[in-house]
């Protein structure tokens, strides 16, 4: 996915600087920003791995995002029309067993097995899909099951991989099945897709698309219009699927972070490098405006100084191409820590890249590529994330164009004595169906004369889906005052409901 868009647009890059990040404060902390990071299959890092090995890993590496204040996870679910899930209509992952085809042993779901760790921590599960690749290299086998084995008619090759023919609708209608089952069966937070429309572009080689385009293409005077509309036509049709099986459901992209260059449309930006809508044919802007997608993340991995793709150019300018959908901006944590401020030499490019981030109110937070790199704390990245950026929770963005409408308030809030201590609980609010349902509560805390103000982010002691939160008693001398709310599966928050205690 990420790779190539460095390679592609990466002139130069300085990967022995290693600056540490700098802990100075950007902004005030906010209380609503979209904390979220990559976990990718199609590296390779799970292939093989033992099932409670791999679990465990797995497990160690959200306990580490969830400590960095990661409240998000996008994670690869269908890296080649197949599966790291149970699927109905696509073979068993490779990059999960090493054979497509065959099942995990002992038995289980990975999709199924890390929504129920997200949620276990307050992260939502987004999962992410490659819509029309594959085979990344040709050499690889396809399982018998395999699509392609009963539809041949609908693959196309291009340099060494294969793809769906994005103009045929057998491509879009087995596109939306798979999706269909996934949204219908698991409880996933959004459907997510990257930044593989049509293929990155071969110099010298055309897409063999000329039969579907004699075909298809009536109407079109060239094919680019035509490339474009096949995705345009896609991606709507994702959007009405997800739509009417589950409306609290999201589906957001994550483009190359270029739209068009100036060089081609007075309306683009001030850089030089490949374009989703010229190379990729895919036309993000329309699909925003369209309110097909419910958000976008450009990948904007260059780093600040980029001579072709300037990281400061690129964010202001999608900060001012929104279309109205909400906004988040893919970082590189490598690019970031191995580039060294133009404007401070002694530390990396971290700070001024959250300064430019939460500058503009039209972005409502990032996602890092690739959570490994949080995880191993790749340049202090990590350890910046918890003294500084993410220091105090964040609830996600409300996506208040798909449900505005908050919970009631929670019940009968009450601190009681347990054999596993001083515990307040709660009962859930009523609802009058799914889109209202309380999923989550937040828990704060306030000295016994301090004012309750919920805005400020430094008073969140939980976000939890239990009904109770255990209370840190200390002799019962100090009074404070706990404040709970509710969550719905969008993050509109109730009306608060508060309790004394002495602890």
């Amino acid at each position: 996915m990420k790779v190539r868009n460095l390679l592609l647009l990466l002139a130069f890059c300085c990967l022995s600087l290693a600056v540490q990040a700098q802990f100075v404060s950007t902004s005030a902390h906010p209380k609503r920003e979209f904390r979220a990071a990559w976990i990718q299959a199609v590296n390779g890092q799970f292939r093989g791995i033992p099932t409670d090995r791999l679990k465990q890993i797995l497990i160690n590496q959200l306990n580490s995002l969830q400590g960095a204040g990661i409240n998000a996870i996008i994670f690869q679910v269908r890296p080649e029309a197949d599966a790291l899930y149970a699927s109905q209509y696509e073979p068993w992952s490779r990059f999960l067993t090493g054979v497509q085809g065959k099942a995990p042993e002992p038995y289980w779901d990975p999709m199924q097995f890390m929504i129920e760790e997200c949620h276990k921590r307050s992260m939502e599960f987004h999962a992410w899909i490659n819509p029309y690749r594959v085979k990344t290299s040709l050499k690889n086998e396809l399982s018998p099951i395999h699509i392609y084995n009963s539809h041949p008619e609908w693959f196309v090759t291009y340099g060494d991989q294969l793809y769906f023919d994005p103009a045929l609708p057998e491509s879009r209608n087995h596109i939306c099945k798979v999706i269909t089952d996934i949204v219908s069966r698991y409880d996933v937070d959004a459907i997510h897709m990257d930044d593989y429309f049509y293929p990155y572009p071969i110099k010298g080689k055309d897409f063999p698309d000329d039969a579907s385009f004699a075909r298809y293409g009536g109407g079109f005077s060239n094919k680019a219009d035509w490339r474009r509309s096949n995705v345009n036509i896609l991606i709507q049709k994702i959007h009405e699927t997800v739509r009417g099986l589950k409306p609290w459901v999201k589906f957001g992209v994550s483009p190359f972070g270029i739209y068009r260059n100036q060089s081609s449309d007075p309306l683009g930006s001030a850089t030089n490098g490949l374009q989703n809508y010229d190379d990729l044919y895919a036309d993000v802007l329309l699909w925003a405006r369209k309110g097909w997608i419910d958000y976008n993340i450009p990948q904007v991995y260059w780093q600040i100084g980029h001579p072709a793709a300037d990281y400061e150019t690129l964010v202001k300018w999608w900060a001012k191409h929104t279309e109205n959908r909400p906004l988040f901006i893919g970082q590189s944590v490598m690019n970031t820590v191995q580039n060294a401020d133009p404007k401070n030499p002694s530390v990396n490019q971290l700070p001024r890249k959250m300064a430019l981030q939460r500058a503009y109110q039209t972005i409502g937070g990032s996602c890092q590529w690739p959570a490994s790199a949080v995880v191993e704390n790749a340049g202090k990245y990590r350890d910046a994330l918890v003294a500084e950026y993410h220091k105090y929770p964040a609830l996600p963005p409300v996506f208040d164009f798909m449900d505005n409408e908050a919970p009631d308030k929670v019940r009968k809030v009450k601190p009681v004595w347990t054999a596993d201590g001083y515990i307040l609980f709660w009962t859930a609010p009523k609802f009058k169906d799914e889109m209202n349902r309380p999923v989550q509560y937040v828990v704060y805390r306030f000295a016994s004369k301090e004012k309750v103000d919920i805005d400020d982010p430094s008073h969140i002691v939980a976000v939890t889906r239990n009904t109770f939160y255990k209370l840190p008693y200390e002799d019962g001398k100090t009074k404070y005052r706990y404040v709970v709310t509710a969550l719905d599966r969008l993050h509109n928050e109730s009306k608060s409901v508060s309790k004394k205690v002495k602890l």
